[in-house]
């Protein structure tokens, strides 16, 4: 179970992470995916075909635990495993560059699904049409200047980034902050300040991990240890209307709620 169990009750080995596109309009120094290596998409995957998708490739990429099944993976949750509920919509891509994307999470919800979608917020347009079980919005800096810097947009969109943040009180929603060590991790005051005009009802704080392709943009060094994003998430939710909520050290992040 991932933290997202602990934090919200989604049963995580029945959710499935799913990529409408593989295209992104950042460059975010702590991203582990290799857009360097981003492919040209020639056509869109139409909503049904992905849908369609979903319990084959599932399978695919749950072969071999059948072969293991002991008292963390038991027989009970492979076989409930294999028919996943849940689906968040990131993995790799910014998915409001899909243009059917509002058509896939209707469609997905009127098939049962619960989804998640997952944004860098730079479409505001897009997140409008959009009616998720629960959206989350990225904020990776404490202003311009930072979120440059770090997130190395394609265009400047920091205005839309706040745009999007603005919508989130209307809706079950979250913001996540990647905290990178020595980057972005400074001025909680400001990241509170955008929060508290944002009306998310739950911020994830969470520690850069070294991993994937940002190992070749960074170093191990810029991985906040846990107390430090504890800290840094305390002194955020003094300065606005959240508290903590819960935390997992394993994963290195924090979640505060917002009060009223």
């Amino acid at each position: 179970m991932c933290y997202k169990h602990q934090f919200y009750g989604i049963d995580s080995h029945r959710c499935v992470q799913l990529t409408p596109t593989l295209l992104c309009n950042q460059r975010c120094l702590f991203c582990w995916r290799s857009f360097e290596h981003e492919p040209q998409e020639e056509e869109e995957c139409p909503p049904e075909i992905i849908l369609a998708g979903i319990h084959k490739y599932q399978k695919k990429a749950l072969a071999g635990y059948n072969a293991v099944l002991d008292n963390t993976v038991t027989k009970t949750m492979w076989e409930e495993a294999l028919d996943p509920r849940h689906i968040a919509i990131s993995l790799s891509g910014e998915p409001t560059l899909y243009s059917r994307l509002p058509e896939l999470i209707d469609l997905a919800n009127k098939t049962g699904y619960t989804t998640f979608l997952v944004s860098n917020g730079t479409n505001p347009e897009m997140l409008m049409r959009c009616n998720p079980f629960q959206m989350y919005v990225s904020l990776d800096a404490p202003d311009r200047e930072t979120y440059h810097a770090v997130c190395r947009p394609q265009g400047d969109y920091w205005d839309r980034i706040h745009e999007s943040l603005s919508l989130l009180g209307s809706r079950r929603s979250a913001v996540r902050i990647t905290l990178v060590k020595g980057l972005n991790d400074f001025h909680p005051e400001r990241y509170a300040a955008i929060l508290q005009e944002s009306g998310a009802r739950f911020v994830e704080i969470k520690g850069y991990m070294y991993l994937g392709y940002s190992r070749n943009r960074l170093a191990r060094e810029n991985m906040p240890e846990h107390a430090a994003v504890r800290a840094f998430a305390e002194k955020v939710a003094a300065a606005c209307d959240y508290r903590f909520m819960d935390e997992n050290k394993l994963s290195r992040v924090v979640v505060l709620e917002r009060i009223s």
